[in-house]
């Protein structure tokens, strides 16, 4: 029984409750599972550099979501040894907006120069994009590293002045604020130096209408969010298990696009290249 319960199972690692990268797992376990040869199971994970170092390391996890720019800032770091010929993917998912939430008093990120900003757990891709972003904007701030759900709370209380959250919007975390709240996006103008790893885009009424007016959106950046895979070698019974995976991926793909799953499944090119990556061959 227990070998008949494990020939079909893949770990996937994701994000925390109010991510996107949760409720895309669990939208996989919900289209894939098929209760005979595949079954996923979704792990609650912390964030995109930690993601990274269970799929290589952790037992019984395969694939994980993480940003697109964590391999690079892994291999620069020199986080994990070999790690490019250990990391593959499997798609690109989505773009992920970068959030910035401050108290309403600050006016634009410069105005963060010296305060204390949220910037989620030490290691997540949050933290990881925000050091970039301050960096290449030489606005030195002092970061905090609270989990997201305490930051939001501490933000409304004026412990901190801003946060920073990476999830593709909407983001349920933001919700539940109120219009009176206090609580205001801030823009983010993609500077050249920002373009050289970010992608412009924008936040609206539409996505958060507590937070933005109508007729309206926020400027922001965003970055690239990857369906991540151990480097199985081909024959192998863990290559066979993602090869399933991903074919079954590829055939109920339609599925994604209809509610209730989640909004941005419909930004999904299964054929889009990532670059600085090598595709996991599911042929072989």
């Amino acid at each position: 029984m227990a070998a008949r319960a494990n020939a079909g199972t893949v770990g996937v690692i994701s994000g925390g409750v109010d991510g996107t990268y949760i409720r895309f797992a669990a939208d996989l376990a919900a289209v894939l599972d098929d209760g005979d040869t595949l079954r996923v199971v979704p792990v609650v994970g912390k964030g995109s550099i930690q993601n990274l170092r269970d799929i290589v390391l952790l037992r019984g996890i395969d694939i994980g979501i993480v940003q697109s720019d964590v391999l690079a800032y892994a291999r620069r770091e020199r986080l994990i040894p070999g790690v490019v010929s250990l990391i593959q993917y499997i798609t690109k998912l989505y773009d992920e907006e970068v959030h910035v939430l401050a108290r309403e008093s600050v006016r634009d990120l410069a105005a963060l120069a010296g305060k204390t900003v949220n910037v989620d757990g030490r290691g997540s891709g949050t933290a990881m994009t925000a050091s970039l972003v301050f960096g290449a904007l030489g606005i030195g701030i002092t970061p905090a590293y609270d989990p997201q759900d305490v930051a939001l709370t501490r933000l409304r209380r004026g412990e901190i002045d801003a946060m920073v959250f990476v999830a593709g919007k909407p983001a349920r975390l933001f919700a539940t604020i109120e219009p009176a709240s206090g609580l205001r996006f801030l823009p983010i103008t993609p500077t050249p130096a920002l373009l050289e790893t970010y992608l412009p885009a924008s936040i609206s009424h539409t996505d958060y209408p507590n937070l933005i007016p109508a007729g309206t959106s926020v400027e922001t950046i965003a970055v690239g969010a990857v369906m991540a895979v151990y480097a199985w070698p081909p024959g192998s019974e863990r290559h066979r298990k993602v090869s399933r995976f991903v074919v079954a991926l590829n055939e109920k793909f339609e599925q994604f696009l209809r509610p209730p799953r989640h909004p941005k499944w419909r930004e999904v090119n299964l054929a889009a290249q990532v670059p600085g990556w090598t595709r996991f061959d599911h042929t072989r």
